[in-house]
């Protein structure tokens, strides 16, 4: 009787990959040899490629270049790094080769300057090291004085610092300050306060029924004092123009004492006339006189009754003078002036 496993169908064999590959031929000596002397020229090529890529890295940091040494002294060195570069019109002069703590506990930064950009430095040279808030710290050299003597080699320079971070606790301060005064001066018991209440109260005032006048003078009490003086003074006013113009018809009018005065003038002149007249009269009795010297008793009772009658002409003319002045409001000369 035979087993299952003869009655089961035989699984082809798998073929080993080893033997699916042809044989391999055997490496000759000269094969060898040339795979050596490339792997040897590789090797020296890297060799040289680090070499040239080292040499050029010094180069360019200036390594082959001649320097002048340089000191400068700062309170701490926070910030300050080897390789960091000292700047002049923002163009780099030279670079810190190394930081070093002195004796007395001030830090020594030894900068290395390119001797071609040396002449830059001068004996007046100012050095600054700034922190910022934001970014690096900047070492700057500044010259104001190109003709001063350069600066030698090996000087040592004490370099002025400025931290903008050390000054945010007193701009913080100042701040708080400025922030507590603007609530002391818009608080109620404030400057700007009572300033604002005292507008109000000055607003109101102009709204209320005195207007500016309450505000000029204080109170509304004074500014009606004020509203009836000016309103006395435009009655007073009016009377006046009143007044005015019954004076000028008591004047001007028809009854008035121009017409009157114009009257009494006309009566003046026929009294100056009349004595006109009568220093004629004179006039040829002294003529007659002087020519009839002989009855001179006669003549002289002739001069007195003229006189006489020259008197009484006058004191016509004094009295119508009295009367134009008494009529008339106005002062004039009434002064005669007899020949």
């Amino acid at each position: 009787m035979s087993s299952t496993h003869d009655l089961l169908p035989h699984a082809p064999e798998t073929p080993n990959p080893a033997d699916l590959l042809p044989p391999a031929a055997a490496p000759s000596p000269i094969q060898g040899v040339n795979l050596e002397f490339k792997a040897r020229l590789l090797m020296l090529f890297m060799l040289l490629l680090v070499c040239g890529s080292a040499l050029y890295v010094l180069y360019a940091r200036g390594a082959f270049e001649s320097t002048q040494k340089l000191v400068l002294v700062a309170d701490d060195s926070e910030g300050v790094v080897v390789g960091m570069d000292l700047t002049f019109s923002g163009f780099p002069i030279g670079r810190v080769q190394r930081i070093e703590l002195a004796e007395d506990g001030k830090a020594r930064i030894l900068i290395d300057v390119a001797a071609k950009d040396a002449h830059w430095l001068r004996i007046s040279s100012v050095f600054t090291l700034v922190r910022g808030i934001v970014g690096s710290t900047n070492i700057r050299a500044y010259s104001g004085l190109l003709n001063d003597p350069a600066l030698p080699d090996g000087a040592v320079r004490t370099v002025l610092q400025g931290d903008a971070s050390a000054e945010i606790p007193k701009v913080i301060s100042a701040a708080k300050d400025l922030i507590d005064n603007l609530n002391s001066l818009t608080g109620s018991g404030g400057a700007v306060g009572m300033t604002l209440a005292n507008l109000q109260t000055l607003t109101g005032r102009l709204n209320g029924p005195g207007g500016a006048l309450t505000v000029l003078l204080g109170s509304e009490a004074e500014a009606k004092k004020l509203t009836l003086t000016l309103d006395r003074a435009n009655a007073l006013l009016a009377r006046l123009d009143g007044l005015v113009a019954k004076a000028d018809t008591q004047v001007f009018g028809d009854k008035g004492v121009m017409p009157e005065t114009r009257a009494a003038v006309v009566q003046l002149n026929a009294l100056l006339g009349d004595a006109r007249g009568s220093l004629k009269k004179v006039d040829a009795v002294l003529l007659d006189a002087q020519a009839i010297s002989g009855n001179v008793k006669t003549a002289t009772s002739d001069l007195e009754a003229l006189r006489g009658e020259v008197d009484t002409n006058l004191r016509k003319i004094d009295s119508l003078i009295n009367e134009i002045n008494r009529k008339w409001p106005f002062a004039r000369d009434t002064e005669i002036k007899l020949p």
